[in-house]
This record gives C-alpha cells, structure tokens and sequence, in this order.
C-alpha cells in the first residue's frame, strides 16, 4: 500500500504558522520575564531601613505588621511611608525617610505605637522576642518638648537608629563656618517642632529660618536631651559628637543644610560606645 502523502501546505497556511510560533514564542518570553520580575523584589530585599519607634527586630516587625497604614496615618509630621515592591516582603510596611521628613516626636505618646494594632510596634518587646542589646536605651530618653513637665522622658526602650557624621568633611562646623537662613534649599516641605513657636504645632522647617555665627543645626533641632552636642577639635573649630541618648529620629539629618548630609542615621544600628 502506497504512503499518504502529507497535506500540502498552501502559503496562506505557512505564514499563519509562522505568525502562530512568533505568537507563541514572544508570549512564553512575556511569561518567563514576568516570571523573574516577580523575584526582583525579593533580589532587592536587602534595603536596611529606619522603623518606627518602637519597631521590633526586623525578622519579627515583618512577621508582625499587617501593612494597615494606621501608624502613617496617625503621625502628625508624616514621617512615616509604606515601602513599595523594591522591598520584597517588607512591601507595605513603614518606614522613615529622615532626610525627606524625620520623627520629631510632635505627637509626644508616639501614636505610632499606640496605633498599631499588633505589636509590631511597642512599648514592651514581648519577653520571648529577640532584642539587640546595643539596641536598648540605657535610660529612658528625654523629650526637650516635655523636659519640665512631670513625666519628660518617651517610654522608649529601644533606639531604632544611631546618628553618625558620615561626611565629616562636608560639616560646616568643623570648616569654622555658619548658617544663615532656611535649612534647606527652596521647596523642601519637611516639617519640625520648634518649642518656641509652638509646643504642638510643626511647621515648615524652612520657616525658622538660621543665623548661626557656627553652624550647629544638627544640635538645636535635635529633640531629645544630650543626644548631640558641638564639641572642640584640636584645630580651634568644632564638630558634632553623638551621644547614647540618640534614638535615631533622623532630625539632625533632616536639618542638616549641606548636600547631601553631613550627618545621617544608620538604621536599626545600635550603640557602639
């Protein structure tokens, strides 16, 4: 018995074939780029980033927050922003950009803590979860803002920061020179506590303005007692010296009139005396 020949392809059919692969093929590539753009977040996961007060190790703030947005919504300065997918698992979660906006403690209780309906942000760690010892506040901070009431200090245990010069070399303190004017260049909308224009209300950081004969912003913006100071170098001028009392807020950072800054803090790192 002779063979069937195969079906003769017409032309018209040929080039619905070619067009059926090219389909095809481009679609899988779609799949597979989607495919490994869902493992790029998790790729860039390693952003360290600055917590709220209060924020547990990060392990168990992520195991913890549900990403509802109560504590942004509660701040009064807005510091607090929820991270995007370049965060992998922490995506949702807050955190504080201290250049752009710090946490000056305006709302004084640290809403943020009593707003979180989790405990992933507290006043007391859990006695089973972790703590980094360099972590913890050897003495309850002190509030400037509240230093004559009763109670003056934050019910922090915990620092979620250090503050530290990292461009020493940018400091106007230690070139022996001041500031006069706004803190910050034109547009910049961050706002501060200033207790002599009022205890309760922030304003525009760029409305107080400066006029320093030595710069030393990063210590009178600084809201909790002894954490900064302005210290003598060998040299006849002066630089800032962080202190264990630092929580890590961001202020100095926030204030810091060069750019970038001068001073900045490292997140979720803890005291090194």
């Amino acid at each position: 018995m002779a063979p069937i020949p195969p079906p003769k392809v017409t032309p018209h059919k040929a080039a619905q074939a070619r067009r059926h692969f090219l389909r095809s093929l481009i679609g899988g590539g779609a799949l597979l780029a989607a495919g490994g753009a869902a493992w790029l977040p998790l790729a860039q996961a390693g952003t360290v980033r600055l917590r709220p007060p209060g924020a547990l190790e990060e392990d168990d703030f992520l195991s913890s927050c549900i990403k509802c947005g109560q504590c942004v919504q509660v701040c009064p300065v807005s510091a607090l922003k929820l991270a995007d997918l370049d965060d992998g698992y922490g995506v949702g979660t807050p955190f504080i950009e201290a250049r752009a906006q710090a946490c000056d403690f305006s709302c004084d209780a640290v809403q943020c803590i009593l707003a979180c309906p989790t405990g992933a942000l507290t006043y007391t760690k859990p006695a089973h979860l972790a703590t980094r010892a360099a972590m913890r506040m050897a003495s309850a901070p002190i509030l400037l803002a509240k230093e004559k009431d009763p109670e003056p200090s934050l019910n922090l245990k915990e620092r979620i920061g250090v503050a530290r010069l990292a461009r020493p070399d940018l400091c106007l303190a230690r070139q022996g020179k001041g500031w006069k004017g706004a803190a910050r260049g034109s547009g910049y909308d961050g706002h501060l506590r200033f207790m002599d224009v009022d205890r309760w209300r922030p304003i525009p950081l760029n409305d107080h303005p400066f006029d320093v004969p030595v710069c030393d912003l990063c210590v009178r913006t600084c809201p909790i007692k002894g954490a900064i100071s302005l210290e003598l170098l060998p040299d006849g001028n002066k630089t800032p010296v962080v202190h264990e009392a630092c929580v890590g807020c961001g202020v100095c950072e926030m204030a810091c009139p060069t750019e970038p800054a001068a001073i900045v803090i490292d997140p979720r790192r803890g005291w090194e005396a």
